[in-house]
């Protein structure tokens, strides 16, 4: 049977650490950082799927009239909703009876603990981060639903339980590179035209994109194609730091780096006003149970760190991507 001892350890340093646990997620990747920074994560209590309310029409009733003209008091329907299943996710901190016994004293328990709780922290973090760009297919379907799915190459899909066949008001904006007129080849020389395009393309009015996060390969023609113009900028926005580079009023990122996870060859153009990262607030990166859980069969304990939401979005025509 595992000592009280060691439970205490575990249970009291995730409990203590959840919290920097979900603070590290929020600041792991610019999309998940741009998201909690204007509010879009959002925690809720429950309900059996994750609902986003649309207006995917206009009132059909205005129309000019004179004198005595009949008017137009048709109801009109002009609102429906995107529904998302939750997501939920877990990783594990397990220690045996032998390991116990091996780190039976005090701080060469909390040691191990430690090591161990940090490398979950990193695992549940990273495929967290992971999921922000997939098509919600890993894991057998389990996976969060990223930007492969809500801003898709092809534009379509069906998103939130909407066909973007059926309704095109549901499908994104793509650019892709080989659809254009000689089929022009991804580059510094070629990019600009490309954002140019998707800019103008996911604009309504003063509604508009923010946040442009790319993958090394065309993060990398974007910064290429501004070198020759450097002299004319400042120190801050010449050393490309974190949100230095500018296009428009957007902030241009790359969530690629080493090991990141931004799809290659890719550039998502975000208004993030219409993002949301929904998570349920008693899964918010935290141990799950009220203690650890002990193994029929085996001298082993475990305790759980578990998380549940989804990324969702309530205007797909707003965003966009640049493909090759």
């Amino acid at each position: 049977m595992a000592s009280p001892g060691l439970s205490e350890i575990v249970t009291s340093t995730l409990e203590n650490r959840s919290k920097d646990i979900s603070d590290a997620f929020t600041n792991n990747t610019a999309l998940m950082f741009r998201l909690n920074d204007k509010g879009n994560k959002k925690l809720l209590s429950g309900g059996r799927t994750i609902v986003r309310e649309i207006a995917y029409a206009e009132n059909g009733t205005f129309g000019f009239y004179s004198g005595y003209d009949t008017l137009n008091v048709s109801p009109s329907d002009v609102f429906t909703a995107a529904e998302y299943n939750w997501k939920q996710a877990a990783v594990a901190v397990s220690w045996s009876g032998l390991e116990q016994l091996q780190n039976s004293g005090p701080e060469q328990v909390f040691d191990l603990i430690e090591e161990r709780i940090t490398n979950a922290e990193s695992t549940m973090v990273n495929n967290l981060s992971d999921g922000l760009y997939s098509d919600g297919t890993g894991f057998s379907g389990k996976q969060v639903g990223g930007l492969q799915l809500l801003v898709s190459d092809a534009g379509t899909g069906t998103v939130g339980g909407i066909n973007a066949g059926t309704w095109d008001f549901w499908q994104n904006y793509v650019y892709s590179f080989a659809a254009q007129s000689g089929a022009p080849t991804p580059g510094p020389t070629t990019i600009q035209r490309a954002m140019n395009t998707t800019w103008l393309s996911t604009k309504r009015n003063r509604d508009q994109v923010d946040l442009i996060v790319a993958d090394n390969i065309f993060y990398s023609y974007y910064w290429e194609s501004l070198q020759a113009q450097q002299r004319f900028m400042d120190a801050k926005m010449a050393s490309a730091g974190f949100d230095n580079l500018k296009f428009k009023n957007a902030d241009v990122v790359a969530d690629g780096g080493l090991d990141g996870d931004a799809p290659a060859s890719r550039m998502y153009f975000l208004n993030t006003k219409y993002l949301r990262l929904e998570v349920h607030k008693q899964r918010d990166m935290v141990p799950l149970g009220p203690g650890e859980r002990s193994s029929v069969n085996q001298d082993a304990t475990v305790k759980l760190l578990g998380w549940a939401g989804n990324m969702t979005t309530s205007n797909r025509r707003l965003q966009g991507v640049i493909r090759p």
